[in-house]
C-alpha cells in the first residue's frame, strides 16, 4: 500500500461525523474555535446558530464530565459546575416535558413561563434531597402556583454547588409558529428569573430564524440580548476542526496524520498547536499535503485550502462544519475509488465530488428543519441561476396555483407565508438558501445548487 493510500485511509478512519442526538462526544473530537468561547461562558445566556454548527454537540459536550474538564482549561468558570439539560434532543420526561405535554399544557390556558420554571425547580429539588410533586407535570405547576412562597424558599436555599441547566432543540417543541414563539418567549423569561439567584445559571441554544421572531418582546429582554454570542465558523475554524479530528484517528491512522500536523498532547489527547488554529502557513501546508496547490492542472482553477470552503458557504458567506467534514470524507472516499495513482490523498475531480456529496447532505438536513423547502426550490429544478425574481415566482406560481398558503407542511411552515411569494423569498434568504445579487437578479449558492437540481457540476 502505497503512503497516498494510508493517508486516505486515516482520513477515512477519523471521526469527521458531527451529528449529535444526545450522546456524549468523544474527547478527541473537542474542538473550541476563540469565537466559541463567549458562547460557553455563564453569562452568555443566549446563544443563536443555523443547522451543524454545534448547538447539539455543545449542549452534549457541557453535559460530559471527561470533556467538561478539557474545556474548564479554556473556559475556567466552568471548573466544578453541574450541568442539565433542561431540553434536548432526547427525550427525558421527568428532567423537561416533550411537545404532547406542551401542546395540552397550552391549549388549557397554561403560561409556559411556569412550566419552565417548573424544569428549574425539579433539578434545583433533586439537587437539594427536597420532595416536591413531580408526578406529572401540571402537578409541579400547580404547586408552584399554590405555593409560591415554598418555591421560594427552595430556591433561595444556601447551596454548596454551581449549576448551570442548558436548553437546546426548542423547535421540537411545537409544530405551530405562535406556540414556539410563546414557548421561547416563556422560557427566556424564566431565565431571567433564574439569573436572580446566585451560582444557577442557563443557557439556550436557538436557531437564527427563532431569535428573529418576537421571543424577546418582554419587559427586561435586554439584560439577556446584550450578552447573546453567535456560533460561527471562520474558514480557519473549519480547517482547525478537522485536523483535530483527523490526528485522532484510531490505530495507526493517526500518527501517519500527527506527521503532517503540528500537535501537542493534552491529559492523553491529542491537539492540534495554535499555529493550526488560525490562517496560518501550517495549516495552509498541511492541508495542502493532502490536498495538493491547485484545483486542476495548474493555479488558474483555484487552491484546496480556500475552495473547499467557499464553495460550502450558504447565501451569508456561512459554511457549517457538518458540510465541510462530509465533503473531504466523501473526497477521500472517491480518491480511493476513482484516482488511486494520484499524487495526493484527496484528488480535485474528489473534492468537487465530496462538494456534491455535502450539498445533498445539506438539503436532507434543511428539510428535516423546513420541511416546506424542498418542495419550494424542487420547482427550481433544470432553471439557470442567477436569474430574475420574476422567473422564480413563475415556476413557484405552476407548482402551487393557490398561492404560497398552497404549501403544506406537517412541521412549522415559511415563517412570512402571510407575504406571499415575497415573503417566502425573504424567508429562503433569512435561511441562506437564495441571495440577491447587486444588480437585482435571485442567485443559489453552490452548497445548493446540486441538491435542488440548479446545477449538475461545480466549476
Amino acid at each position: 500500500m502505497t503512503q497516498v493510500q494510508q493517508l486516505r485511509d486515516a482520513i477515512l478512519a477519523a471521526p469527521l461525523e458531527t451529528s449529535n442526538f444526545g450522546e456524549t462526544p468523544e474527547p478527541g473530537t473537542l474542538y473550541l474555535p476563540p469565537s466559541h468561547l463567549k458562547a460557553l461562558r455563564l453569562d452568555a445566556h443566549v446563544v443563536v446558530g443555523g443547522r451543524g454548527v454545534g448547538k447539539s454537540f455543545w449542549t452534549a459536550a457541557l453535559q460530559s464530565t471527561d470533556l467538561h474538564s478539557l474545556l474548564g482549561t479554556a473556559v475556567s468558570e466552568l471548573v466544578g459546575i453541574d450541568v442539565r439539560a433542561g431540553f434536548a434532543n432526547a427525550e427525558d420526561i421527568a428532567s423537561y416535558p416533550n411537545a404532547d405535554v406542551f401542546s395540552i399544557f397550552l391549549n388549557q390556558g397554561g403560561d409556559p413561563y411556569d412550566l419552565w420554571r417548573a424544569v428549574i425547580l425539579r433539578w434545583v429539588a433533586q439537587h437539594a434531597d427536597q420532595t416536591i410533586p413531580d408526578e406529572h407535570w401540571s402537578d409541579t405547576v400547580a404547586w408552584l402556583k399554590s405555593d409560591p412562597e415554598a418555591a421560594a424558599r427552595l430556591m433561595q436555599r444556601p447551596r454548596d454547588w454551581r449549576g448551570l441547566i442548558v436548553f437546546d432543540a426548542l423547535d421540537r417543541t411545537s409544530n405551530i409558529w405562535q406556540q414556539m414563539d410563546d414557548i421561547v418567549r416563556g422560557l427566556l423569561r424564566a431565565v431571567l428569573w433564574l439569573k436572580t439567584f446566585p451560582g444557577l445559571y442557563a443557557k439556550v441554544f436557538l436557531r437564527e430564524d427563532q431569535a428573529e421572531r418576537t421571543v424577546f418582546n418582554f419587559p427586561d429582554a435586554s439584560k439577556l440580548t446584550a450578552t447573546k454570542a453567535e456560533l460561527t465558523w471562520a474558514r480557519h475554524d473549519l480547517h482547525g476542526l478537522l485536523w483535530q479530528r483527523l490526528i485522532n484517528a484510531p490505530l495507526t491512522h493517526g500518527g501517519q496524520l500527527r506527521d503532517i500536523c503540528p500537535h501537542v498532547d493534552q491529559a492523553g489527547v491529542w491537539r492540534v498547536a495554535n499555529d493550526m488554529k488560525s490562517e496560518s502557513e501550517a495549516q495552509r501546508n498541511a492541508f495542502g499535503s493532502l490536498a495538493g496547490p491547485w484545483m486542476g492542472r495548474d493555479r488558474r482553477r483555484g487552491v484546496p485550502y480556500t475552495w473547499s470552503v467557499s464553495h460550502l458557504a450558504d447565501g451569508r458567506g456561512q459554511t457549517s462544519p457538518r458540510s465541510f467534514l462530509a465533503a473531504i470524507r466523501q473526497a477521500a472516499e472517491d480518491s480511493s475509488e476513482r484516482y488511486p495513482q494520484h499524487d495526493f490523498a484527496l484528488h480535485f475531480e474528489s473534492i468537487k465530488r465530496g462538494i456534491q456529496k455535502a450539498s445533498e447532505i445539506r438539503v436532507q438536513e434543511m428539510a428535516e428543519d423546513y420541511p416546506w423547502i424542498p418542495d419550494i426550490l424542487s420547482a427550481l429544478s433544470g432553471m439557470n441561476v442567477p436569474c430574475e425574481f420574476e422567473a422564480v415566482q413563475e415556476q413557484w406560481e405552476k407548482k402551487f396555483p393557490n398561492g404560497a398558503k398552497g404549501m403544506v407542511t406537517t412541521r412549522l411552515p415559511a415563517q412570512h407565508i402571510d407575504r406571499g411569494w415575497d415573503g417566502v423569498r425573504e424567508d429562503l434568504q433569512r435561511l441562506g438558501l437564495l441571495e440577491t445579487k447587486k444588480d437585482g437578479r435571485i442567485d443559489m449558492p453552490d452548497l445548493y445548487r446540486v441538491g435542488f437540481g440548479t446545477a449538475s457540476v461545480l466549476a
